[in-house]
């Protein structure tokens, strides 16, 4: 699909997630088969640019493009700013951030919230596109159905926002009053891609090959985009990729390829975020590789003594060396596991 200036290579996306799609894992997913990735999601707060938490999370180096930043706030002016800050750090691509569900988020009327507020939401969307269009950059919108089942606005907001020139809209099929409970639906994703004439991007619950198809299918969405589901399982892009094109499921991951990808993984994270930080970060990821695991459980329990670089990557190829010696590919496909999901995933 086609997105401003750029040819995305195939309609299956990272969706951001705070403290989860940093550099590493976006460069991680897409060399897997992702066809775009989003980041996570940096404050439009000048106060706060050059604090570590945005320094890293404005790291783009040696990313392939086309790089996407996600921008939040609820200032029209600000979150213009932080759209031109940007773009003069790399962006490529700006993403405005109106799906986040987070509490802390949401209790600065930022994120989802903003839909309960559609003159700002839409004043937002305005003042950002005209920020970005000089440097013909493509401004996005993610958010959710709305903000509550009674209050589902995403249809006028979607509307709106492809007039102010949006070029492209995602939407998390579920509620902000959801969170990430129920069941995500995607005829609100339907009813927007009738609508509309930019690219629609179903997202929610689109954890499997099928289920991706399903969902474009039902939805006619031209994309479909997925964030918990890749949580130490960033080989699903591929599957996913290779199921839409030949209706076929690829073999389970080589354990020596999985070793080999969580290994250059965490080398990666250590580097971003330092030894004594990387391996505290790294050990969720660590714990979603071998979730669905022979004794991942334990040895996610033993992990979360390990406080070094060393010992942690020697754990890790242990492991998986001691799994190999019994399997050569995954025994089992993971799924995702509620008791990992990730808290403050921005769909």
């Amino acid at each position: 699909m086609q997105l401003g200036p750029y040819r995305l290579p195939n309609p299956v996306f990272v969706a951001p997630m705070a403290g989860v799609t940093d550099r590493p894992f976006r460069i991680l997913c897409k060399q897997l088969g992702a066809g775009y990735a989003v980041s996570e999601m940096v404050t439009s707060r000048p106060d706060l640019w050059k604090s570590l938490k945005t320094s890293r999370r404005a790291d783009h180096a040696g990313e392939p493009g086309p790089i996407a930043v996600q921008i939040a706030g609820t200032d029209a002016a600000m979150m213009a700013d932080a759209a031109r800050y940007n773009i003069d750090r790399g962006a490529q691509i700006i993403d405005i951030n109106m799906g986040c569900p987070a509490k802390k988020v949401c209790n600065k009327w930022a994120g989802s919230a903003l839909m309960q507020d559609e003159a700002l939401a839409l004043s937002i969307v305005g003042a950002v596109v005209q920020a970005a269009a000089p440097h013909g950059v493509p401004v996005t919108l993610k958010m959710r159905t709305g903000w509550r089942a009674d209050q589902k606005n995403a249809l006028r907001i979607a509307l709106a926002a492809e007039q102010a020139g949006v070029q492209m809209l995602t939407i998390h099929g579920r509620t902000r009053e959801q969170g990430y409970g129920g069941v995500a639906e995607h005829d609100t994703v339907a009813e927007i891609k009738s609508r509309v004439g930019v690219p629609v991007v179903a997202n929610g619950d689109i954890d499997s090959p099928e289920k991706a198809r399903a969902v474009m299918q039902y939805t006619g969405a031209d994309a479909v985009m997925m964030g918990r589901a890749a949580q130490g399982r960033p080989w699903i892009f591929r599957e996913v990729v290779h199921f839409l094109q030949t209706g076929e499921h690829l073999a389970p991951p080589l354990v020596a390829e999985v070793r080999r990808l969580l290994l250059e993984h965490l080398e990666a994270h250590y580097g971003l975020y330092g030894e004594h930080t990387g391996v505290r970060s790294a050990r969720k990821h660590i714990g979603w590789y071998v979730r669905s695991l022979p004794g991942g459980e334990a040895f996610r329990q033993y992990m979360n003594t390990l406080d070094t670089p060393v010992l942690q990557q020697r754990a890790v190829a242990q492991f998986f060396d001691e799994l190999a010696a019994q399997h050569e590919r995954l025994p089992a496909a993971l799924g995702v596991s509620e008791s990992f999901a990730h808290e403050q995933e921005t769909d």
